[in-house]
């Protein structure tokens, strides 16, 4: 399958901000604040394919958990697709995220470059924004997160998922909740990064 996506993305998870996996001025990142890495990742699908099938305006999510002292720290996760999509348009995006269909995804995924455990794929109703610093992402019985402001530091952040050579900027959650099967926790003031865009292809 030859595919290729482009849009924008946030995330958060319980860490502080800066989250210290991320790399800081140039300098890679280290291990996460508490040890256990639980959070959310999202992202907006501006343009996309895959071979002919249009993935225009399409979004993803996923809920994830690693532990740094785990050996190899593998991740585990719940995939959440775009219920809007059809059968064949949610194959793809299952395929591409998980690592499946290979190209940029085993550079850009830890998820799909180490062990991990998926725990489901879900097609449901993503209501998601990606307004700079005003950021929101909800499905319905599961996933919570309101973006509440930028981080206040000078640094210069960037992140591996949208890709290091993309500006990003950290920020600060107002609300960080998930509630999916062994994905449980709730978070306030923890940390959060946006960048405006990605551009992955295989």
């Amino acid at each position: 399958m030859s595919w290729r996506v482009g849009g924008s993305y946030f995330e958060s998870c319980n860490c502080e901000a800066i989250f210290p996996c991320r790399k800081i001025d140039g300098v890679p990142g280290g291990r996460s604040t508490y040890g256990e890495c639980l959070g959310v990742l999202s992202w907006v699908i501006e343009e996309g394919h895959a071979d002919d099938l249009s993935l225009d305006g399409l979004k993803v999510a996923m809920g994830t958990r690693y532990h740094d002292d785990e050996p190899g720290s593998p991740w585990s996760y719940v995939l959440y697709v775009d219920e809007r999509g059809d059968e064949a348009q949610r194959a793809a995006l299952e395929a591409i995220w998980t690592g499946a269909s290979g190209g940029d995804a085993l550079k850009h995924f830890p998820w799909a470059w180490k062990d991990a455990v998926q725990i489901a794929v879900r097609p449901v109703e993503l209501e998601v924004s990606h307004e700079p610093r005003r950021q929101w992402l909800r499905v319905r019985d599961h996933v919570t997160v309101r973006i509440r402001e930028r981080y206040a530091g000078p640094e210069t952040v960037t992140c591996v998922i949208p890709g290091h050579d993309r500006p990003g900027e950290e920020l600060v959650a107002d609300e960080l909740r998930v509630d999916d099967g062994p994905l449980r926790f709730e978070y306030r003031g923890n940390c959060g990064y946006g960048a405006e865009r990605f551009d992955y292809a295989g």
